[in-house]
This record gives structure tokens, sequence and C-alpha cells, in this order.
């Protein structure tokens, strides 16, 4: 949402935005950090049980409705830009009854609820991911902050090593399994390190907070050339430092590394509906990354996939050539150019 905003700000600096939330969201932090106004309204989620809660669903989302309804009014708003969310639902219904456009971004290759319902009545749905199952939806990529949309990987390379206190001119592994850690991968990278650095690369490993990778003694895991770190504030500079990344593949990594053409081993979170598997799908086809299930994420694994490629730089570049033909550095602006369009205004190419 932030990095449509900012486009729409560049394209349109006149226009007023605003944004609604819930109490309980990140936008709670992120969105006043950002310079914007937040509104909220009440976190209405659908009931999945027969509870207590099912009988006072419709009176609480009636109420969300008009209190989003009140907000847009207040607002006088041109248009309603979503991306899905508890918060969208009413305010997606609360726009249909005042007759304001509304404009979504679908960020999974599996569309949530809340998207579902707004895709029906939406003047434009853009999809971070090809094939999206919703109804008119056209592919413009996700929209990410401009320091990975627009980052140059290969002339930003030796600065972002040696930021990160790494060789510049080493062959890079990146290791991260989100900001929260993911432990089997952790695991199953530190059983293999010694396979790994017999390759002679180095390894920049982002274990997530208070999941440190440690010995027998229950210090933390030590090796020339392999880095570890809680937590990096910056994925840009990971990015740019890597020649191959293993990763979780939410929907934002997987299209991240396609923009900038990091090839990518990607680990689907184990929970879910299967949602990560498929935003990787259409990467993985392409030739631009491996998939494998957390399940047989192991050292054996690690062996036979993702040593050779380490041992061969001409097949890391062949995935690098293939990842950059399936990533899109724009969708922001696409997003931001529908939703202006929806609201009457004239942007210039």
């Amino acid at each position: 949402m932030l990095a449509i905003a900012e486009a729409i700000r560049r394209l349109a600096p006149q226009a007023r935005q605003s944004m609604i939330g819930t109490q309980s969201g990140l936008e709670t932090r992120l969105v006043p950090a950002a310079g914007y106004d937040l509104e909220t309204i009440e976190k209405v989620p659908f009931p999945r049980r027969p509870t207590r809660d099912l009988f006072a669903f419709p009176r609480r989302f009636r109420a969300a409705i008009d209190d989003a309804a009140a907000i847009l009014q207040a607002r006088r708003a041109d248009v309603v830009v979503g991306v899905g969310g508890y918060v969208c639902p009413p305010v997606f219904l609360a726009a249909k009854r005042l007759s304001i456009p509304v404009v979504l971004h679908e960020a999974n290759a599996r569309p949530g609820m809340a998207n579902k319902l707004g895709s029906r009545f939406a003047a434009f749905t853009g999809v971070a991911f090809e094939g999206t199952p919703l109804k008119n939806a056209e592919w413009v990529g996700m929209p990410m902050a401009r320091t990975i949309s627009q980052l140059d990987r290969r002339a930003e390379q030796a600065a972002a090593r040696e930021a990160l206190g790494l060789d510049p001119e080493l062959t890079t592994l990146v290791v991260t399994g989100g900001s929260s850690g993911a432990l089997n991968l952790n695991n199953a990278v530190a059983s293999a390190l010694e396979d790994i650095l017999a390759t002679g690369v180095q390894v920049l490993h982002l274990t997530g907070r208070d999941k440190a990778v440690t010995d027998r003694h229950g210090t933390p895991l030590t090796a020339e050339r392999y880095h570890q770190r809680e937590y990096l504030d910056g994925m840009h500079l990971a990015y740019a430092a890597a020649d191959l990344i293993v990763a979780r593949s939410g929907a934002a990594t997987v299209s991240e590394v396609a923009a900038v053409g990091l090839p990518a081993v990607f680990v689907p979170l184990p929970v879910g509906n299967g949602e990560q598997e498929l935003n990787a799908r259409g990467l993985v086809d392409a030739g631009g990354a491996l998939l494998v299930k957390d399940e047989h994420f192991t050292r054996a694994w690690i062996r036979r996939n993702i040593v050779p490629l380490l041992e061969d730089p001409r097949l890391l570049l062949t995935m690098e050539k293939q990842s950059a033909e399936r990533g899109i550095s724009d969708a922001d602006e696409r997003m931001a150019r529908a939703a202006l369009r929806a609201a009457g205004y004239e942007v210039q190419r």
C-alpha cells in the first residue's frame, strides 16, 4: 500500500491521500511513520465456525461499513485503493454504496476473500502473479520499495558486500527465513555448512530474531566465510550482495528476487493453504528458481541441488537471466496510474 501511495505522490503531488486500517495492524505504526493520515475501523473477521461471534457478525459488519462510509465521505474520496485484509470488505462495500470506484491489488497467487469480493465490482484489479483467478485481473507485478525495484545488483554488489562485512570478490549465498526466522531452514543449512563452504563461497545467514544458530555448546556457530545475523534492516543490501538466495516464498520475496534478477531456492512455509508454493511456481517453471518442500530441505538435498549451483557460475547466470525476464520493477506506478485514471486524473506517461 505504501509503495502505491509513494508512486501516486510522485505522479500526482497534488493528490490528497489517507489510509484506513484496523487498530491492531502494522499500519498503526508504519502509516504515520511514512507521513500519511490513518483512520481506523473495527476489525470484523468472518467467523469460520458456529460460535457466538457468528450471531454478532452481521451487526458488527454493518457498523464497520457505516464507519468506512463516513470516513470516505469526510475525506471526499474519489477512489479507493485496497490491497486485501480484514479492513477491505467493509471499505469496498462502503465505496460501492457511495459509487466511488475501487482499485485493488492481490499479492498472492491464491486470492483472499476480501479481494474476491472487491473484484466483482472493481474498476481495476491488479495481481502480482500471472494467472491469479480474479475477474478481469491484469498482471502488474508487486508494488515494492524503490530501493529494491530500482536496484542494479551488478553495479552495487561490491559496495553491498562491504557494507555487510563480506568479501567483495567472493560468490555469496544468502539464507533467510524472514524476520521471524525458519528453524528447519536454519538447521538444514547449518548441517550442510561444511559442504557449502567447500565450494569456496561465503554465506550470509539471516537466522531470524532470537534464532541464532548455535554449536553443541550453545554458542553461535562460527566458521571462516560464514556470517550470521539475526536480522537485517534493508534487504536491498542482501539482494545486491547475493549470487543465490535461499528463502521462503512469500509473495513479496518471490516478486522482489525476480525484479532484481536474483536466482533463488524457495522453501515454502509448510502451513496455510499452499499459497507460498503457488507464489513461486511461475518463477520456478521459468527456470529462475528451485522449489523444495520444507521437510525435504535437508543436508542431502542441499548437497545434490545447491552445491552444484555454487560450483558452476554458468548455472547461476542462466537462472539470473530467467529470473530477470519474469521480474516487474514498476508495479507501484502501474497501480498508481490505474488509481489516478479511476479518480479522473490525467497523468503523463
